[in-house]
């Protein structure tokens, strides 16, 4: 193998703990700034299709918080997805389920508080938890869930084509976070993995779990989700149903376009809770994702079974959690990014990297440094809490509901399964308050904040990353690269020579993508969003990495 004699030392940054202020794993700003009810697009909702006959147009809105003072416009966001199961407040039978729920606020405080942009993000709700059988659960949760997926990658098109405009919000289009929180956490996994529509229909955990038996014949054949109907898998075709197949009229209007010249990818996941739709959807597209997640949780099964309506105890479809999506995301090498990194050695993540470790042991499994399982004791009700992040006030008002047009109190209000609201979200949060779910949301933020540093490649990754290698550079035409230019991806090609990664890099040195895990003399990059321009492709081998010019057109 052909070598050019010239060693590239990297500088070196290496970390102690001390009491230096360092921005995004630090709340360096005393004060947050909110917009609040930021319009980011425009779809239809179908919660009044019972009432009204027709999905109707519903305003999608998000609140923004920002570094009050903060000086820079290319800032790192994390867009935030609460919780809710899919239905609007009260009548999810929950006091949390909108933008403004207190854990939302917190986590979007203290995410802008650390130098980020943080949104709080509604998107549609609308399904029935309570259907008789089990594929009309399955139906009504998928078809929510793809909404929610159409929305998120909205409000990433929406901040993509804001910073191309006034760049309002200051924020660096290739450091886009999607964080999601319970039912959130279903919307963020599908976010970072279904990016095919086709991967629904062929879902295979189980088999055909997302397809309905229209027929009769024993034999599900029919998708649960079709973009004719619902509209395509970013939300950007405007559609009209032209039948009334799956309770939507003739004609209906049932997903709008909005900034369809933006690109929906999005550069990091994260969920606290919830589960993934099938594990088939993790493939080499696949965002790196990061979990917090209890190993016993009662909501979403942290391997591979049947979610099921809490209230009810009824199927609704099988789904796949943290552990699962963490052994599949290793065999993918989807999360490499991570394996060089030392979350052990700072103050920032040391303790709960710690405990993250032995979780794992006590979970049964390996430590993925991805993963943080929960290994809580349970309640007095003999129940497992979760993530335990919700807090209210026993005395403020839920939204309005039948006879009381300004809502009742929810320590007043009567809860469907017994007690009021406030008794009944006791059970599975019986010490609950705001001193406990910040503690909870600052634990779990110095498990992911350190994780974003990495996979983002902001300042505060040498802090974790040890960045004392020395890079030897080899012959450039060791490579070939076609095409040259190229268009949408680019296959560098090594003759004899066992490649082992390929990245792109910026001519400014940021990295852009990259393909882990390739262990053979070829392997295809994606362009993905890059605009047009020269960027350097790198392909790493045992003694050296090679390098060479591409052109994206």
């Amino acid at each position: 193998m052909k070598r050019i004699f010239t060693l590239l030392t990297i500088a070196l940054f290496v970390s102690s703990i001390g009491t230096a202020q360092e921005r995004y794993l630090d709340e360096t700003f005393e004060e947050v700034t909110v917009t609040s009810n930021v319009v980011y697009g425009v779809n239809a909702t179908v919660l009044l299709v019972p009432s009204v006959g027709e999905a109707v147009p519903q305003p999608l809105t998000m609140d923004v918080y920002e570094p009050a003072g903060d000086t820079e416009t290319a800032r790192p966001l994390v867009l935030v997805f609460h919780t809710g199961n899919f239905l609007p407040n009260v009548l999810n039978g929950q006091i949390s389920g909108t933008k403004t729920d207190n854990s939302a606020v917190s986590i979007c405080t203290q995410l802008a508080k650390k130098g980020y942009v943080a949104a709080s993000v509604t998107y549609r709700q609308g399904w029935n938890p309570l259907a008789e059988t089990q594929p009309v659960r399955a139906l009504g949760l998928i078809q929510a869930a793809y909404r929610g997926i159409q929305d998120g990658r909205t409000a990433i098109r929406y901040f993509r084509q804001n910073q191309d405009g006034d760049n309002t919000f200051g924020i660096d289009p290739d450091k886009i976070t999607a964080w999601g929180y319970g039912t959130g956490g279903y919307l963020t996994l599908g976010l970072a993995t279904l990016d095919d529509y086709l991967e629904i229909p062929t879902s295979e955990n189980g088999a055909g779990k997302f397809l309905l038996d229209v027929n009769g014949d024993g034999i599900p054949e029919t998708p649960m989700v079709v973009p004719q109907y619902h509209g395509d898998i970013e939300g950007k075709v405007l559609t009209i149903a032209p039948d009334a197949a799956f309770g939507l009229p003739a004609g209906d209007t049932t997903n709008y376009p909005n900034h369809v010249d933006y690109s929906s990818e999005v550069n990091m996941v994260v969920n606290l809770g919830g589960a993934l739709g099938d594990i088939s959807w993790i493939d080499e597209n696949t965002a790196p994702i990061v979990t917090v997640q209890s190993a016993n949780d009662i909501f979403a099964p942290y391997d591979d079974a049947a979610l099921v309506v809490p209230t009810t105890g009824d199927e609704i479809v099988r789904v796949q959690g943290g552990i699962a999506i963490h052994t599949a995301l290793t065999a993918a090498g989807i999360n490499d990014i991570f394996n060089d990194a030392d979350f052990s050695t700072t103050a920032w993540s040391n303790d709960v990297s710690a405990t993250a470790a032995a979780n794992s042991a006590l979970s049964g499994h390996d430590y993925f440094k991805s993963l943080y399982p929960l290994q809580n004791p349970v309640n007095s009700n003999g129940l497992d809490e979760g993530i335990a992040i919700e807090w209210w006030d026993p005395n403020a008002l839920s939204p309005p509901v039948t006879g009381a047009p300004n809502g009742v109190p929810w320590n007043m209000l009567p809860h469907p399964s017994g007690g009021t609201f406030h008794t009944q979200g006791l059970v599975t949060n019986e010490n609950m308050s705001q001193e406990n779910s910040d503690a909870n949301i600052t634990e779990y933020m110095n498990f992911v904040t350190p994780r974003i540093c990495v996979a983002l490649n902001l300042p505060c990754k040498s802090l974790f990353v040890n960045t004392d290698v020395k890079e030897v550079n080899l012959d450039a035409s060791l490579i070939t690269l076609a095409p040259n230019p190229a268009s949408t991806s680019v296959k560098v090609s090594a003759e004899g020579e066992n490649i082992n990664s390929i990245a792109i890099f910026g001519i400014d040195g940021r990295l852009y993508n990259q393909v882990n895990n390739v262990n053979a003399e070829s392997a295809t990059i994606q362009r993905k969003n890059l605009p047009t321009g020269i960027y350097f492709v790198k392909a790493y081998f045992d003694e050296g990495v090679a390098t060479q010019k591409v052109t994206f057109e």
